[in-house]
């Protein structure tokens, strides 16, 4: 797992270890449901390690991709606000090792434990920003640079600066729900980013640092 300079990664699994916690660690193979919507909200997920998306199905049965959760990530945390049934969906990406710990469980360490606290809270608090940050882009951004961002996230740019960015596996399919349009759409931009030398595709997907620099640079606008 790599680490955040400003956020240090925190020993989870030596935690629970040390604290006699019972948890239970499963391993997935890629696209295995984690949880579904309309499940019991009765745990919480630690994804020790691989990917994971979430997604909500609305009444009518369209699909949006609401977040891609990573390594070192928690999901199915809004079972902490005491809601009975798990509101999205997630489903594995590639091939994880996946903590399941009960509310009750996660009560007692938030309670125990000042570091684990502080980290939990961390990690509640990137995430409510992110949700901020896809809004303003949902509202302002176009399709193209959505997009952008969504495969500047999915490299972890902007975690470790220094670092190459990281292969990403990841389907036309899914960046269209990710960034609300349709897969030809998110086609034609990709083609567009790999011609700009942006990205490089040859059996895996690497984003390049210069795709920073074109949503840096480029003027906001809103899409009609």
């Amino acid at each position: 797992m790599q680490e955040d300079p400003e956020h240090p990664s925190f020993d989870v699994m030596g935690l629970l270890t040390q604290h006699n916690t019972r948890w239970n660690l499963c391993k997935y193979q890629e696209n295995e449901i984690v949880y579904s919507q309309g499940n019991p909200a009765d745990s919480v997920f630690y994804i020790y390690r691989g990917k994971v998306k979430v997604t909500v199905i609305s009444k009518l049965g369209k699909e949006a991709v609401v977040a891609i959760r990573g390594a070192d990530e928690f999901c199915g945390e809004g079972a902490m606000t005491g809601a009975p049934l798990r509101l999205a969906t997630a489903t594995t990406m590639s091939t994880c090792e996946i903590i399941r710990l009960e509310t009750e469980t996660v009560v007692r360490l938030l309670h125990e434990n000042q570091e684990f606290a502080d980290y939990f809270l961390g990690h509640l608090l990137t995430r409510t920003a992110r949700v901020e940050a896809d809004l303003v882009d949902q509202l302002f951004n176009s399709s193209e640079m959505r997009l952008a961002r969504a495969l500047l996230l999915l490299a972890n740019y902007g975690n470790d600066p220094g670092q190459e960015p990281i292969p990403i596996k990841v389907n036309q399919e899914t960046l269209a729900a990710m960034i609300g349009t349709t897969r030809s759409r998110v086609n034609v931009f990709m083609n567009k980013f790999r011609k700009l030398g942006l990205i490089k595709y040859n059996g895996k997907l690497e984003v390049q640092k210069g795709l920073l620099n074109f949503v840096l640079n480029e003027r906001p606008h809103i899409e009609s």
